[in-house]
């Protein structure tokens, strides 16, 4: 919780419960909605309203320590890892979401065909796909597959319950 304190103030901010209970919710559930937070932080803080954690996530974002992005579909998710360039890739199905280091390694990764007088520093990519479990799923529900090629569900899968899936079909969103 050192840290936690340390990066508040650094970062300007006075030292609260409720930033420090954001802080480590953020970093423990990453892409996390502000609803997963409010559940999270209820056990903790349990008068915690979700305006406070509005307040608390917009003013950590302010500041850059909790990045929020916003898959086309989604509510905002928040973040711990910011300062690099990552990307996202969504599941269309369920909606997991997880962390894409960028291939290219600096920002921004593209290269845009006019700037129309812009000094591009930074391209947010998003990927959609079916992730590992939704389509070990799709694959156990067809009877025309057998079970030797069903792909295997991969550990960290990011959905939730209240994760909305992005809509089928959606064109690739990039911010």
């Amino acid at each position: 919780m050192d840290a936690d304190v340390d990066l508040l103030r650094t970062a300007g901010l006075r030292v609260t419960a409720p930033r420090l209970a954001v802080l480590r919710a953020t970093e423990s559930m990453p892409h996390a909605t502000a609803d997963d937070i409010v559940t999270a932080l209820t056990a903790e803080l349990p008068t915690t309203s979700h305006q406070a954690v509005y307040g608390v996530l917009a003013a950590l974002t302010g500041v850059g320590l909790v990045r929020r992005i916003e898959p086309a579909g989604s509510p905002a998710r928040y973040e711990r890892r910011t300062g690099d360039n990552h990307h996202h890739i969504v599941c269309t199905m369920c909606g997991a979401i997880e962390d894409v280091d960028c291939a290219v390694g600096h920002a921004p990764c593209l290269t845009p065909s006019e700037t129309h007088g812009f000094a591009v520093t930074t391209a947010e990519v998003t990927y959609w796909g079916i992730c590992q479990r939704c389509a070990a799923a799709e694959h156990d529900d067809d009877p025309t597959h057998d079970d030797a090629t069903a792909p295997v569900p991969g550990a960290g899968h990011a959905a939730t319950p209240s994760t909305p899936a992005a809509p089928a079909g959606s064109a690739p969103a990039t911010d």
